[in-house]
């Protein structure tokens, strides 16, 4: 790790905070009533939330400074690029949408004229995180059973409810209610498999996000399509449609091994070939399931199957992995695919311990997920997520050694963006990138003292501590109130919807 900069940690000076001299301060108020009446773009509300800041003082004529639309500081900024830098009392700056410069403080001031700056208080500047596997609607299900097994859960609760009520409209409100609680907690990209995935494409354009999503296809008849070729085909409608989209990566999902024929995941294979598309799949989520696939195909494990079926490659992002044998690790290595751990939700479903250690000693590219918030996880903290992934893989090694803070955090950021093949764009904060970044406060009791950024961000900061979130460069929340959505309109029909939820289980109960 390289630290830059001459302040100690963390950078904690609030009576004197940097200035960019020109600069107008974005305010930190609530900005709810500006959606109240129905979110346009962003690019309006973020015209509405300037409105609300004075005008920057017109610089002299020999001011010279490079000119640049946003900057972000001071703080600790943690880059997560490939020296690991940390800069003390450092600065993002922005222009277009990316990232143009991170430096000390004093260097931003002095080189750069901004339009804007957004105070990070001294606080821990870090690329937003990306949760690399996740169902974003099925937070209108969660707690709809817990403390159950992986097939009652999925069988007596989650697909009754799923038939009665999963509709375009309940996966656009879901969709906006987990876009609320990923983005209070730090979360800007995320990667999703669901039904009427389009309608999830609008909600993540609506609120702001990046996602990966991608559209499920499945064995048994499905809320949005009947049949394996008729999702397939719909699939492909959503790529085209949304290819182009700046923040929607379109995805094709075939939800399992064992949940799909052979023929229907090569055709999954063909269209991911064909379009470029990544290709989310659940692989080896527990025991039962790698038992069950080498009974049913002559010894092989579910990635053997996927290896046979010639499926396997580098835009495949196989979750939760928990059942992998070491040839399984070597051969989705071999093969360029990534893994998705979900510790979580392997925990809460006793699925088992994933082998993250070996995984990421072959060469193995590990993100990390939440799973989705409905009995499996129950919430989109990925702050929570590291905690737990840490701790979870200490115990099960007995080695306090295994998974240290920093390469957890870069499971959840840059091996996350590379584990979805955005590792171009996102995941570190590097010149040319996109300006998609977190701000966490300091100065909690439970952030104070620090003395590694690293272990800070893993085991101390929660999904709570987050103060700003920029997407391409874009505030989202700032001061902790969101910009993009109503929270009052979302917590309103998330309970019209459990009380339907009530209804549906109710009448499937003897």
């Amino acid at each position: 790790m390289g630290v830059e900069g001459s302040n100690p940690l963390p950078s904690t000076n609030f009576e004197t905070p940097f200035v960019n001299p020109g600069a107008a301060t974005l305010p930190g108020c609530c900005f709810s009533h500006m959606v109240a009446a129905g979110p346009s773009s962003i690019a309006a509300l973020l015209a509405a939330a300037l409105a609300l800041a004075p005008p920057a003082t017109q610089p002299s004529g020999a001011d010279r400074r490079e000119v640049v639309d946003l900057t972000v500081g001071p703080g600790t900024v943690v880059l997560m690029d490939p020296e690991r830098r940390v800069i003390e009392n450092g600065a993002v700056v922005i222009r277009g949408g990316k990232i143009v410069a991170i430096e000390p403080a004093a260097s931003v001031a002095e080189r750069y004229r901004a339009e804007r700056h957004i105070d990070a208080g001294g606080g821990l500047i870090l690329p937003g995180l990306v949760n690399t596997h996740g169902h974003a609607p099925m937070v209108l299900l969660r707690g709809v059973a817990s403390d159950v097994r992986l097939q009652d859960w999925l069988e007596k609760s989650i697909f009754p409810a799923e038939k009665a009520l999963v509709d375009p409209d309940f996966v656009y409100w879901g969709t906006l209610l987990a876009s609320a609680e990923m983005l209070r907690s730090g979360t800007t990209t995320f990667a999703d498999m669901y039904y009427f995935e389009d309608r999830i494409a609008a909600a993540v354009e609506r609120a702001g996000l990046r996602g990966v999503l991608g559209q499920t296809i499945i064995r048994f008849p499905a809320p949005d399509y009947p049949t394996p070729a008729a999702a397939l085909a719909a699939t492909e409608r959503f790529i085209a449609t949304w290819r182009e989209h700046p923040r929607v990566v379109p995805a094709v999902a075939p939800h399992s091994p064992y949940l799909l024929d052979g023929p229907d995941l090569q055709a999954c294979k063909r269209l991911s070939d064909r379009t470029g598309a990544p290709l989310l799949i659940h692989v080896s989520e527990t025991y039962r399931e790698r038992d069950q696939a080498q009974a049913a195909h002559q010894g092989r494990t579910p990635p053997q199957l996927l290896e046979s079926l010639e499926v396997l490659g580098p835009r495949v992002l196989a979750a939760h992995c928990v059942s992998v044998t070491a040839d399984d690790i070597e051969l989705l290595r071999r093969r360029g695919a990534a893994c998705s751990h979900n510790p979580e939700s392997n925990m809460k479903l006793a699925s088992g311990i994933a082998p993250v250690p070996e995984m990421l000693a072959a060469g193995l590219t590990v993100g990390l997920g939440t799973d989705g918030p409905a009995g499996s996880n129950d919430n989109l903290d990925m702050f929570e997520a590291m905690d737990f992934a840490g701790k979870l893989a200490k115990v099960h090694k007995l080695d306090p050694t295994v998974l240290p803070a920093e390469r957890i955090l870069a499971m959840a950021t840059i091996d996350g963006a590379r584990s979805l093949g955005l590792a171009d764009r996102i995941g570190s904060l590097e010149p040319g990138k996109e300006a998609d970044l977190i701000v966490i406060r300091t100065g909690a009791p439970h952030l104070e003292p620090y003395y590694s950024p690293y272990a800070q961000l893993v085991y101390n900061a929660k999904g709570a501590d987050v103060r700003h979130v920029l997407v391409a460069g874009q505030p989202l929340v700032l001061n902790g109130s969101l910009l993009t959505l109503d929270e009052s309109e979302l917590v309103a029909r998330a309970r019209f919807y459990r009380d339907r939820v009530r209804q549906v289980l109710s009448a499937e109960m003897p």
